[in-house]
């Protein structure tokens, strides 16, 4: 009877750590799909920028000075804008943007904090 106990109160403490290995296993798919997502968010971007980037300098490379030898530079107006667009986008693609949860993957709808940095 005492053996039966024993082998019973060992399998409770086996099943305890197998919960606990589930647990870590969970938070670190949590993590890598996070990861996943940023980095084709970021390809998709990168791969953006370098199509307009090839395209038009092809194009203008023997009909135009660059825009930094002429000192274009946009005002700080437009600058702010392009960042209040920039976390806009990123919160509509499913990321946080606010101080609490920055960059992490949006699972549960929408988020307070993020939603009241963006009607600032």
């Amino acid at each position: 009877m005492k053996d039966i106990f024993l082998r019973v109160d060992e399998l409770e403490s086996h099943l305890g750590n197998v919960h606990a290995d589930f647990g870590d296993l969970k938070l670190k798919i949590k993590e890598l799909l996070e990861e996943n997502q940023r980095l084709r968010i970021e390809n998709q971007q990168l791969r953006k920028v370098l199509k307009r980037e090839t395209e038009p300098a092809v194009a203008q490379e023997s009909a135009e000075e660059p825009a930094a030898v002429k000192g274009d530079n946009p005002p700080l107006a437009m600058a702010v804008g392009e960042g209040y667009d920039n976390l806009a986008r990123l919160y509509h693609e499913g990321f946080h943007i606010c101080n609490v949860y920055y960059g992490h993957l949006r699972m549960e709808g929408d988020c307070l904090f993020c939603l009241s940095f963006l009607s600032k």
